[in-house]
């Protein structure tokens, strides 16, 4: 009984976390759009860009320590 509430858990987490993966690599790609289309661009933008990188690679790194697959 515990083993599949576990697994319950386990997946609607993972769901979660595939979410959570798409948004983070859209927003990423969307702030790399917005740098390669700037001129100047301001150290903000800059941050904003690193940032969005930084959780996508956050969740990517814990998708595959869950063993988690994509299906595309």
């Amino acid at each position: 009984m515990f083993f599949q509430r576990k697994s319950w858990l386990r997946n609607e987490f993972d769901e979660k976390l595939i979410n959570g993966l798409n948004k983070y690599k859209l927003d990423w790609q969307q702030q790399k759009q917005l740098l390669a289309k700037s001129f100047d661009p301001s150290e903000e933008v800059i941050c904003e860009s690193k940032l969005a990188e930084a959780k996508y690679f956050f969740l990517l790194k814990e998708a595959k320590h869950r063993n988690i697959r994509l299906n595309r």
